[in-house]
């Protein structure tokens, strides 16, 4: 049986468009075929894809997992994509960070060999549903892997909200936004905003308010079946709804969104079975010098 895999690139930089064309060229003389999305196939060569697919819904419907060579952003691009085709995302980082990937450049042929060999490790990671509405009219429904930002939409201007948890309300502040984020968003925008780092395993919503003006605007952590509500004053400012920086929505004054967690998760692949703690202390380079392991008995 032929095995299909979905391409994403970050085409911004000509190295990963040399990198795609050997990481293609690899899985087609494996006998897999690679499909490459349509906005990208013009900037790849003919021989290292067998089909060019829109971007949407059937965009890896069928595929086995979509290989993703970029950063972050990339991935969270690919991951929409894998999330409604309900297959892995494998993200092999060329970007700085790298958090969500599941392999570094450096293991590059490493994880080729894995995808061959259909021999790597898959995680699932919670998501959220996000709704907003302006009385009973529905202005969107989305979902994130990181995080939902409710923002002002101008700089000069203060955001009001109010933050409501299961029907009850919270407290009231202005500020610059307040992030919804999700355990694996913990170590993105929530983790700059001032949120804790919370490991993938402990499934919560987290409240993250942006530079707010009260003494009560500290992060929260709810459970996973909590509700979260955020109110924006509808005599105040206009507002802006981001969902992983990759969906935008506007948001008049008035408007209330929800947060729920989702049933359905995005399945992340890992080239190795390692603990989050050790990714943790890699990625962020923590110092863990002295460090004299469990007492032997």
């Amino acid at each position: 049986m032929t095995r299909d895999v979905l391409l994403v690139i970050h085409t911004g930089r000509q190295y990963n468009l040399g990198t795609a064309e050997k990481v293609a060229g690899r899985l087609i003389g494996a006998g897999m075929r690679v499909r490459v999305l349509a906005e990208e196939a013009p900037q790849l060569s003919p021989a290292c894809y067998s089909r060019v697919v829109a971007p949407g819904a059937l965009a890896a419907a069928g595929t086995e997992l979509v290989l993703v060579l970029g950063g972050d952003g990339t991935l969270l691009r690919a991951a929409e994509l894998a999330r409604m085709a309900g297959v892995p995302v494998f993200g092999i980082n060329l970007g700085r960070v790298g958090f969500l990937a599941g392999a570094d450049f450096d293991a590059l042929d490493e994880a080729v060999d894995a995808v061959v060999e259909g021999r790597y490790h898959v995680d699932e990671r919670m998501t959220i549903d996000v709704t907003a509405r302006l009385g009973n009219q529905v202005l969107a429904t989305t979902w994130s892997l990181n995080e939902a930002s409710v923002e002002k939409s101008s700089r000069e201007r203060i955001l009001d909200v109010v933050v409501e948890v299961d029907g009850h309300p919270v407290s009231t502040f202005g500020c610059d936004g307040v992030l919804c984020s999700t355990p694996t968003g913990s170590t993105a925008y929530a983790f700059s905003a001032g949120g804790p780092v919370v490991w993938p395993q402990v499934e919560a919503l987290l409240v993250v308010p942006s530079n707010a003006h009260a003494l009560f605007a500290r992060p929260l952590v709810l459970a996973r079946d909590s509700t979260l509500a955020l109110e924006i004053d509808q005599n105040g400012h206009d507002a802006v709804l981001c969902c992983d920086g990759q969906r935008h929505f506007d948001l008049p004054a008035g408007s209330r969104v929800e947060v729920l967690a989702s049933d359905n998760p995005l399945r992340l692949v890992r080239l190795h079975d390692t603990s989050f703690t050790d990714r943790l202390v890699r990625k962020f380079e923590l110092p863990v010098h002295g460090w004299r392991g469990p007492v032997s008995e």
